[in-house]
């Protein structure tokens, strides 16, 4: 995100939101949202927040990690709502993903029903939460719902974003770096369809859920098709975004993207957390990622402000204003 001036911050009185996660991708716009909301912040970290200046916002905070009862119980003392956005997404074993996944948020999940039992609890989940068979990622985001409605029962409301794309993400820049190609490569099964949300929709709704009165539910996000997109449309519209009208398509062949997730695999075995292996391989090929109209959270006031591409212009902008995308007069063809 760019630098933004100093906010005027919320009064003494306004409500206060304790929030982990809050140097990630999403974590920073969320951050952003709230303080538009009026929320005041408390934030979680283990390091000094200087990297957040940038956002305008002078949070309160509390030095530790998840693994810290201590920590936790000083985040959540005297809050009006919780937000968990922290998250392992790479590891090199399954019980580093468990340990932060699952037992973090059962930690924090405790800490404050002891010290806040009042406060609405918003856990940010993943919709590979919905496929736990797939990696030992989807199982460990599923464990860790399990374990907060376990605690919290109705005190508790769990999000399953959809893949959320916006400035500042890395993961979904690479659809865009395809995207720039004479050939785009299409990765998974014709029918396939993956659900997206724009990171600034994400946070708006976010910051409406909790303020809600929690119910111990599963709710998903997702833009104004929750149906999802194909992936011919998906890398059609990212091409369209970075200045390539035309592209042809091309199937991946699925020997080549093995043989790039055993690459991953092979790092992973020798301890290094590698994006893409074969469970990852698993979850971006998975053919439905749609999300049903019964699942789909729309709280009364939200709308999304971005279909896909006024989204993926969003996103395109902001990567060559910061160097991570040549700008439209390099396009390869």
């Amino acid at each position: 995100m760019s630098s933004a001036p100093a906010r005027t911050p919320p009064a003494d009185h306004a409500p206060l939101v304790a929030v982990t996660g809050a140097t990630g991708f999403i974590g920073r716009h969320l951050l952003v949202a709230l303080s538009e909301a009026g929320w005041r912040v408390r934030l979680l970290l283990r390091r000094d927040p200087t990297e957040l200046a940038a956002l305008g916002i002078a949070p309160q905070v509390v030095a530790g990690s998840l693994a810290d009862d201590r920590a936790l119980e000083r985040l959540v003392d005297g809050v009006d709502a919780v937000i968990h956005g922290a998250g392992l997404i790479k590891a090199a074993r399954r019980a580093d993903f468990f340990a932060v996944n699952r037992d973090g948020a059962a930690a924090l999940a405790h800490a404050a029903r002891r010290v806040a039992p009042q406060a609405p609890f918003v856990l940010v989940s993943s919709l590979a939460a919905r496929e736990p068979a797939l990696s030992d990622y989807a199982a460990s985001k599923r464990a860790g719902e399990n374990a907060v409605l376990d605690v919290l029962g109705e005190g508790a409301t769990v999000l399953r974003p959809p893949v959320v794309y916006g400035p500042g993400d890395r993961e979904t820049l690479r659809f865009f770096q395809l995207a720039r190609g004479r050939w785009v490569p299409l990765l998974g099964a014709p029918d396939a369809r993956a659900a997206l949300i724009h990171v600034g929709d994400l946070v708006r709704l976010m910051a409406l859920l909790v303020a809600e009165r929690p119910a111990g539910r599963v709710v998903t996000a997702a833009d104004a098709r929750p149906e999802g997109y194909r992936w011919d449309e998906l890398l059609g519209a990212a091409a369209r975004a970075v200045g390539n009208p035309a592209p042809r398509f091309v199937r991946a062949p699925g020997s080549a993207l093995r043989g790039v997730a055993w690459v991953g695999d092979v790092a992973r075995a020798f301890g290094s957390a590698s994006m893409l292996n074969s469970q990852k391989l698993r979850e971006l090929r998975h053919p439905d990622w749609s999300v049903s109209a019964a699942e789909h959270a729309r709280p009364e006031g939200w709308a999304p402000r971005h279909d896909i591409d006024s989204g993926f212009a969003d996103a395109v902008a902001w990567y060559r204003a910061a160097g991570w995308l040549p700008d439209r007069a390099s396009t390869a063809h």
